[in-house]
């Protein structure tokens, strides 16, 4: 079949190059379309890729939360006693507790008031692989002392500055004094402008209602080539209902799954999707169908010759995917600036992905495709004795 259809390239391209103007329109409208569609999907993944990233820094084979708890800004906490009950089970080599809260941080510079993730640790056994943190426990043994992400918004102020200057740096945590120590990379979130680590005796000072027998996540460390799966089997049999046990990818899965499909970003995203494919698709329709009527005689003449309308079709397909090419090489130009912009300003992981380029040329090529479609409605329709 595209043997066949490429055959008549030529033909279709001639067309739409006689009226240079159309053919710019069409071009630019479907350059808005994919800009658009770009954007969407961009920002969504950059908000779902920013709320996961902590999961990749944890440092654990299996993890034990609550049923309850289905994502990191509304954990739920269980009891401790379940961690520690798993050491029990054959191939488990050591568990580490960790605490999770959101706590109001005071930017040291201009004292304005943001949000942060605390995660609160056991020094002597880091929860994270992340060489910066774990090159600092020891300083998070002293009580009231905190490591940084640096990689959180510039609204937390310049604490990589100060602390050049001045090392420790006192700030203020939910109103409660405590000191930076040292840094690390995580990353804003889409509930969280920056990220802090503690010790857990510094996390319970934080969050004065929270009790050290209530957990938040459990991680669990297996034995050197012990099943991963046979473990996760055998831990689900001893352990009440209400808690789950999850290998990295489930427990990644759950977020990303509760920001999909639980909150409002998987329908808005979404539907800035679909409004860019149908301004695409009204756009090409629109010019092909005007294209298709400025040349209805010359159409009539070759089905009156013996051409089918198949033939026919097969013109305007080829001018609608000659356009959804053309269309999508600046917009995908454009969308990569705009995503360079806004990883400056937002500090948000957004880029160019090959299966997001791949998918949005796929869905530009259906979208002009079916345009062209609809718009040989009114060739096939036409009787060439009625034409002339």
């Amino acid at each position: 079949m595209f043997p066949k259809l490429f055959r008549k390239t030529p033909l279709a391209w001639l067309q739409m190059s006689r009226q240079k103007t159309r053919l710019l329109a069409a071009i630019a409208g479907i350059t808005f379309a994919d800009f658009l569609m770009f954007f969407q999907l961009g920002i969504r993944d950059a908000l779902l890729d920013s709320q996961v990233s902590p999961y990749a820094t944890l440092q654990g084979d299996l993890f034990l939360v609550n049923k309850l708890s289905d994502n990191l800004a509304s954990v739920k906490s269980f009891s401790r006693d379940k961690l520690y009950q798993t050491l029990g089970v054959d191939g488990v080599a050591s568990v580490r507790p960790l605490y999770i809260g959101q706590a109001t941080w005071r930017n040291p510079d201009s004292q304005a008031s943001r949000q942060v993730f605390v995660y609160g640790i056991d020094p002597n056994r880091s929860a994270f692989s992340s060489p910066d943190i774990n090159q600092n426990l020891d300083k998070l043994k002293l009580l009231n002392r905190a490591l940084f992400d640096k990689g959180g918004l510039p609204q937390l102020g310049n604490v990589s500055a100060l602390l050049k200057k001045n090392n420790p740096i006192s700030v203020q945590v939910n109103n409660f004094e405590i000191k930076v120590v040292g840094l690390f990379v995580l990353g804003s979130s889409f509930s969280a402008e920056g990220n802090i680590i503690t010790s857990d005796s510094t996390f319970l000072r934080l969050f004065t209602r929270r009790k050290a027998d209530e957990i938040d996540v459990g991680i669990i460390k297996l034995q050197p080539n012990t099943s991963i799966e046979q473990v996760q089997a055998n831990l689900r049999t001893i352990l009440p209902d209400d808690l789950l046990v999850l290998n990295l990818n489930e427990f990644t899965a759950r977020e990303r799954t509760y920001w999909e499909t639980g909150s409002p970003i998987g329908f808005i995203f979404g539907l800035g999707v679909a409004v860019g494919f149908l301004v695409g698709a009204v756009i090409v329709y629109q010019i092909l169908y005007t294209d298709v009527s400025d040349h209805l005689p010359e159409y009539a003449t070759l089905k009156a010759m013996g051409y089918s309308d198949r033939y026919l079709i097969g013109i305007i397909i080829q001018e609608a995917l000659f356009l959804a090419i053309l269309g999508f090489i600046p917009g995908f130009l454009l969308a990569n600036g705009l995503y360079t912009i806004f990883r400056s300003a937002t500090l948000l992981p957004i880029a160019m992905k090959l299966n997001r380029a791949i998918a949005l040329l796929v869905l530009t090529m259906i979208m002009c495709a079916g345009a062209g479609a609809i718009a040989m409605r009114k060739l096939r329709a036409a009787d060439p004795a009625d034409i002339f």
